[in-house]
This record gives C-alpha cells, sequence and structure tokens, in this order.
C-alpha cells in the first residue's frame, strides 16, 4: 500500500493503520484470521498483548545484521473489529512495510468482530462512542513507540492510515505525534466542535500536525457533507500544513472497502495510488 522502493536496497517503512471501519481490498477468502499470502506474513505479538494484537512482516523484509537494509514501520485500525487488522497488515506488509495493527477498543471489547450489516454497526457504534480522544492518542504513541523498538523498522520514517472513525484517529495521530505522512480515508468528526470523549476539536488542533497529510472523501457520503470537507481544508491550508484534499464526486462512505455496498473500484483504485505517492515521497530515506 505504501512504497518502499530504491535500488540495490530496502527500506521498510512503518506505516500506522487505523482502519475503523473500511480497510483495503485484501482479505480472506477461506474466513481464516490470519489468511496466507505470498508478499507478507503476520506474526502474534506477545506484549502487549491487547492494544497491538498483530503485525504485519514483508516477506524476506529484513535479515538481522545485513548492512544492504534499512527499516522503516507502519500502524492500523478498525471499527468493525480487528479481524480487518491481521488481514490488513498482510496486504501493507505484501507492498514492504513492516505493517501494525492496534486494537483500539482493547480497553471496552478486545478482538471484537462484527460483519457489515445493521446489527454489526450498531454494536461497533457502542465502541466508537466509547472511545475517548486521550485515550485514543496514549495508545497511538504507545505504538509508535513500539515501532521503533523493532530492529526491522527506521524509526525516522514512520506513516499512519485510517479509514472512518480509523481516519479521524489517523488525522488525531498526525496532530498529536511526529509521523511524517498521514492518509485519512472518509474521516468523520474531524470538524464538529468537540473530539472524542468531549475533548476539544481535532481540527482544533491542525497547526501541531508536522507531516503531510492525504484526505480521501466520497462526494456522497452522508456522514461527511461537503461543508465539513471544505472547512477540513481551509483550516489546513491557513494552518500551513501540506495537504491533498481529494474528493471522488460519485463515491459514498467506505468506497475503499470491497466487503461493502459502497465499495467503488474506480475511486479506491486511484485512492490507492495517491497513498502509495504520499509515502513514496514523504517517508523517501
Amino acid at each position: 500500500m505504501m512504497a518502499r522502493v530504491k535500488t540495490g536496497a530496502c527500506h521498510w517503512i512503518a506505516i500506522l493503520l487505523l482502519l475503523v471501519g473500511g480497510g483495503p481490498a485484501a482479505r480472506a477468502d477461506d474466513g481464516e484470521r490470519v489468511p496466507p499470502d505470498e508478499g507478507g506474513r503476520v506474526e502474534s505479538m506477545g506484549q502487549p498483548p491487547r492494544l497491538m494484537p498483530y503485525v504485519g512482516l514483508a516477506a524476506g523484509a529484513y535479515e538481522p545484521g545485513s548492512d544492504d537494509i534499512e527499516p522503516t514501520g507502519s500502524l492500523t485500525l478498525g471499527l468493525f473489529g480487528s479481524l480487518m487488522n491481521p488481514v490488513t497488515a498482510v496486504g501493507i506488509a505484501a507492498e514492504g512495510y513492516v505493517a501494525l495493527a492496534p486494537d483500539y477498543f482493547h480497553r471496552t471489547r478486545p478482538g471484537a468482530e462484527y460483519g457489515y450489516d445493521d446489527e454489526g454497526f450498531a454494536k461497533g457504534m457502542e465502541l466508537l462512542n466509547a472511545l475517548t480522544a486521550d485515550e485514543m492518542v496514549v495508545d497511538a504513541r504507545a505504538a509508535l513507540a513500539y515501532l521503533r523498538s523493532r530492529d526491522d523498522v527506521d524509526p525516522d520514517r514512520i506513516g499512519c492510515m485510517g479509514f472512518c472513525i480509523g481516519g479521524h484517529m489517523a488525522y488525531l495521530t498526525a496532530c498529536e505525534t511526529d509521523v511524517k505522512a498521514t492518509a485519512s480515508f472518509y474521516g468523520g468528526g474531524i470538524t464538529a466542535p468537540q473530539g472524542p470523549g468531549g475533548a476539544p476539536s481535532t481540527v482544533a488542533r491542525t497547526q501541531k500536525i508536522r507531516g503531510k497529510v492525504l484526505g480521501l472523501f466520497g462526494g456522497r457520503d452522508s456522514f461527511i457533507p461537503r461543508q465539513q470537507v471544505d472547512v477540513l481544508a481551509e483550516t489546513l491550508r491557513q494552518d500551513g500544513v501540506a495537504n491533498d484534499i481529494v474528493i471522488y464526486e460519485t463515491a459514498d462512505h467506505g468506497f475503499f472497502c470491497d466487503q461493502r455496498d459502497s465499495y467503488d473500484a474506480n475511486a479506491a483504485s486511484d485512492a490507492w495510488v495517491r497513498v502509495n505517492r504520499l509515502f513514496a515521497e514523504e517517508l523517501a530515506g
């Protein structure tokens, strides 16, 4: 998902993946929790066991002691449960990244997995409404610290990506940490008067962002009206934050997730290209 190419050497970059509510097209066709993939693998983490249960590793990405490899790192989260996390971690790892998949619902229901139906949406929203900005920031910083502790991650080349509430979390992470680049897919509530749990508005923190922000939205998204996207874009401009805000006019909320009725192949394909470009340019060694 993120580019990591360089002649004669592999640069392993980390991306914090915040996948609440709709991740990439990679998925397990056989229903297994950790699907096979030729390009990457998932290992179960021992510590900490609740916040960060899975990490994706690119196949052959890193050999301790090798002079040819410069490690880098990445992170993820999902609204409808932890199943999307290992699946997406594999997809990211296949692109040549170390992909960390934290479980941001570890305080309320660790390992929760819900379907994309009305019941799953309702249960997911219960967990979502229990999140607080302060806890989200604590978890993001813990995830970054874990990535930076790994021998296969370049601590100075870490990006962040999220979907739905994960898109909001990615933006919040950009505000409150030093990630170099952030891709936020249809992040809802960023411009709301208050942040998660009644915290100060997330958009009001924009001036603290140090990296570039890529915002990807659907023009038919009733959850995120055009006015909110315009406010976000104007705030980024006024605060001098490097950014690229993209609106896919015919796309709806969740357009990047091929497990949803709103999946839009054209928008998803273009967004994927833009995300690859973002990380290739902003996380280059």
